[in-house]
């Protein structure tokens, strides 16, 4: 059995999911981006409820109905590709990405995703990759263009613009006043 977790968005979150899923007393499991799969004898009524409120005080949440689990896995696997992956191949395509990973059309999943979240994937996907530029420059290991090319962007101007639209500001503004300015990944 497979249960879907809300706001894991990086190792940290698996491990501290990991962490709580002993705390309650579960013996085999499983932890992934978003999920964790047990045997479907472990989960009693009490046992679920228990385990969903030391999740909350964590932060997570149990999904229960399938347009939060696809949602959710929506914003897991575009995390993941931008926060753990190299975007430098040019050609990404996102649409073609999530529906073949999710086996439904994107067309739907674009619906929903919007409906529910109030922003469209592209949205969250450029939200995302800001987040990640935001992290990256504050490291001061990459160039800005180094930083493009590993985000898959076309060229540092298209970078610059977006992260300006979506900050308010230029990368080289905000390197020196940019830790206060980074969010969280579920905060995104």
């Amino acid at each position: 059995m497979i249960l879907h977790i809300r706001n894991m968005v990086c190792n940290r979150c698996i491990m501290a999911v990991s962490n709580t899923f002993k705390e309650v007393g579960f013996k085999d499991y499983t932890v992934s981006m978003g999920m964790v799969e047990i045997e479907e004898d472990q989960l009693s009524t009490e046992k679920k409820g228990h385990l969903n409120e030391k999740l909350v005080d964590l932060g997570f949440e149990l999904i229960d109905d399938k347009r939060s689990k696809l949602i959710e896995a929506v914003k897991s696997l575009i995390i993941n590709k931008i926060h753990s992956e190299d975007l430098s191949d040019q050609g990404i395509n996102w649409s073609e990405i999530i529906s073949r990973t999710l086996h439904y059309e994107y067309k739907y999943i674009s619906r929903l995703f919007s409906s529910v979240q109030g922003i469209t994937i592209e949205q969250f996907i450029i939200l995302q990759k800001i987040e990640k530029v935001k992290e990256m420059i504050l490291y001061d290991e990459l160039t800005l263009s180094e930083i493009a090319w590993r985000l898959g962007y076309s060229s540092v101007a298209h970078l610059s613009n977006q992260f300006k639209k979506v900050t308010g500001m230029a990368p080289r503004e905000f390197k020196p006043i940019g830790a206060k300015f980074r969010k969280s990944l579920d905060k995104v």
